[in-house]
């Protein structure tokens, strides 16, 4: 969670200014509202006039920590602000009995099914924190055993792809015009030539080089077929690589007015599946839960959206996924970070009990 520039900003401010900050910051998470300096007289131990408090704001406002969405008085933390409290200052709640139950349950289930495991673990997550969940499932890497082109209609072909653990998989594509079936067998032996004990990733890199040095070799239609069903795998969105989003309706019910179009653009782009494997490039370089805020993270630097977000592992420790909630940047973070935290946790032994069956 941390972020070593925020450091040097927080060395700098004296004790009373860092309690003023920290009880504006702490005030706005929780309700919402521009924090004012009568109000922070109120709670404040030493006594402190509302003059001195607002002097305080001032400067907090000069370093770029807090600013006035209106013309009041009162005040808000700004981006810069609220990663500077969750870097230096957010205390991190212990997970609670009833939200441990709510996330355990979805072990509990019956399910055997990968997809439907994590459906129920999205699902629940978007329950407990009332935000939208994402849920990144891993690629299938196994290797292959057999690739079939088996045509539908003039304009759809179904390419087959069979497993070495026994999985099968069935992806509709466009095939090149002019199709002639001698053009799909030469496809389909071309293919098979090199399948055989490669992964999706190894054997698209292996048919790519392929083509490129043996181009006038084979047919150019079966040239192109074999390349288009090579492109079902470079996309991000039709690979075995799925993004779960659950609890739309929260984060729009959090939203202002202002707001409601861009929260909608944002899920417009994760249901194409937009950049999903940056959400997991960005967990991945680093341990633990990463948070997000505003604009740190391309995808959501529309929406004044919070990505709290953390990688889950296989039995090897190899990072393959992601779990993580979207919020308004209002958001409780002492409570989401442990709730991810634990999810991440939770689907990685999920998944490796799964794969011990």
């Amino acid at each position: 969670m941390s972020n070593s520039s925020s450091k040097p900003i927080f060395q700098d401010l004296n004790d009373r200014t860092r309690e003023v900050f920290r009880r504006v910051v702490e005030s706005y998470l929780q309700t919402g509202i521009p924090v004012g300096s009568r109000t922070l007289t109120r709670d404040f131990s030493e006594k402190l006039s509302a003059a001195t408090i607002r002097n305080v704001m001032q400067d907090l406002e000069y370093l770029g920590l807090l600013e006035s969405p209106h013309v009041s008085a009162g005040r808000v933390p700004t981006q810069t602000g609220l990663r500077l409290f969750v870097d230096a200052l957010l205390e991190v709640d212990p997970l609670t009995a009833y939200d441990r139950e709510k996330l355990d349950a979805t072990r509990m289930s019956n399910e055997r099914d990968l997809t439907s495991m994590l459906d129920n673990v999205g699902n629940a997550l978007s329950s407990i924190t009332k935000g939208a969940s994402l849920v990144l499932t891993p690629k299938h890497e196994a290797p292959i055993r057999h690739v079939e082109f088996v045509p539908i209609s003039g304009e759809r072909a179904l390419m087959v792809l069979v497993f070495a653990d026994g999985q099968v998989e069935n992806r509709l594509f466009t095939p090149p015009p002019g199709l002639l079936p001698s053009s799909l067998r030469e496809a389909v032996n071309f293919i098979n030539a090199f399948a055989n004990g490669l992964t999706l990733t190894e054997l698209r890199q292996r048919l790519g080089k392929e083509i490129r040095q043996r181009r006038q070799e084979i047919d150019s239609i079966a040239s192109d077929l074999v390349e288009r069903g090579m492109a079902i795998w470079t996309n991000d969105g039709d690979r075995q690589e799925r993004l779960i989003v659950r609890g739309r309706a929260n984060l729009l019910e959090q939203a202002d007015a202002d707001s409601l179009a861009r929260i909608r653009e944002l899920f417009d782009d994760l249901e194409r599946k937009r950049d999903i494997a940056e959400v997991l490039d960005l967990t991945e370089r680093g341990d633990g839960v990463r948070i997000f805020i505003g604009s740190e993270n391309k995808l959501f630097s529309l929406t004044g959206s919070t990505l709290v977000v953390s990688p889950y592992m296989n039995a090897d420790s190899k990072i393959i996924g992601a779990v993580g909630v979207i919020g308004p940047t209002r958001l409780n973070y002492g409570r989401i970070v442990p709730i991810v935290d634990y999810t991440a946790q939770l689907v990685g032994r999920m998944l490796t009990e799964l794969g011990s069956e």
